[in-house]
Parts: C-alpha cells; sequence; structure tokens
C-alpha cells in the first residue's frame, strides 16, 4: 500500500522539478548582465585601442560606453578615416529587435567626446610659400549606429556595427565622425 504512494511522491516531485526547469528556460532570463569586448576592426586596421563595457538592462535595451585611445606615437596614421583623432569616450544606448534576450538586430544612439589633433595647411601667396600648423582639439558628436550582436551559450559575444555621428561644438575640422567595426568580448 505504501509502495503506489512512494511511486506518485516520486512522480509529483519529478515533474514538479522538470516544470520548473522548463520555466526558467522560457523565461529566457539570464544570470549575465555584463559584457567587455574590444573592437578587433579598429586595432587591427587603425591602430587603435577600442574598449567597451556594456551593461544589459532589459531583454530590449542596454547601455554601454566605448574608450577608444590611439596605440603608438604615430601621427600620421594613413589609415584615411578620422586619422587626427587621439580619444574619444563614447556612451552608448540599445534597443534590440531580436527574440532572444538583449541580441540580433540593434539601433544605437551615442554621444562621442573626441580630441585630437587638427592639421591646416598656409599657404602665403605672396611668397608663394606654405606650411603646416596643427591644433589641438575637443569636439562632441552625437550619432546613431545599427548593428547585430551575436552570443553563444558560454557567453562569447561576436557583434557588427556602423553609424555616423554629427560634430556639434565645430572645434575640430571634422564635420562627420565614424564609429563601427567588428568587435569579440565576453557576457559575463
Amino acid at each position: 500500500m505504501k509502495k503506489p504512494y512512494l511511486v506518485l511522491l516520486i512522480i509529483a516531485i519529478c515533474s514538479t522539478t522538470m516544470f520548473s526547469q522548463d520555466q526558467t528556460e522560457n523565461n529566457n532570463t539570464p544570470q549575465n548582465f555584463n559584457e567587455l569586448k574590444i573592437n578587433m576592426t579598429n586595432l587591427i586596421g587603425f591602430k587603435w585601442a577600442d574598449i567597451a563595457y556594456e551593461r544589459t538592462l532589459n531583454e530590449e535595451s542596454s547601455i554601454g560606453i566605448s574608450v577608444l585611445t590611439r596605440l603608438g606615437s604615430d601621427k600620421n596614421n594613413d589609415s584615411g578615416l578620422d586619422e587626427y583623432r587621439t580619444f574619444s569616450i563614447t556612451p552608448y544606448f540599445r534597443q534590440f529587435f531580436g527574440k532572444k534576450y538583449a541580441q540580433g538586430f540593434f539601433v544605437e544612439g551615442f554621444a562621442m567626446v573626441h580630441s585630437g589633433e587638427d592639421q591646416t595647411y598656409d599657404y602665403d601667396s605672396i611668397t608663394q610659400n606654405g606650411s603646416y600648423s596643427s591644433d589641438n582639439y575637443t569636439d562632441l558628436a552625437i550619432g546613431l549606429s545599427a548593428g547585430a550582436k551575436f552570443i553563444t551559450k558560454r557567453g562569447f559575444v561576436a557583434e557588427i556595427y556602423l553609424g555616423l555621428g554629427r560634430d556639434v561644438l565645430d572645434n575640430s575640422g571634422l564635420d562627420v565622425v565614424g564609429r563601427g567595426g567588428i568587435a569579440l568580448g565576453y557576457r559575463f
């Protein structure tokens, strides 16, 4: 008589345990909310260290901050893209449109404080001589980016994004700044 009750108790415990595991998986709420990433495109192509920290707010949005600095003292970086920038700090907000938790296609709004060295060529038409002069600048750009983020089950992050921002203080010779690349990192 006690064996059927024991079997029913074991079945009830097992089904409750399996049901609660199923709820946790379907809830799709991860335990990990932080990400550290490095932009490999900037590192390899432009000799810039571009490191980002991102904090997931919920399943659809996150905030982050990216710090970029030029590696070495090569002022004549012939990348052709924003070549005189030496430092930037970029806070951003991302809105995700994927089915998975804070991944898939996203749109990003950012504000970039950047500094560098502007070089201008001064030409004297009377003496027909010219010279280069350089001035340091600090400016603020506001912009938008779009991209996609992919995350493995073990937390490896890969993302690709591209965006443009407009300088609003007119302290530099730049009108538009770029933001983008392929970043690799880890969600923890």
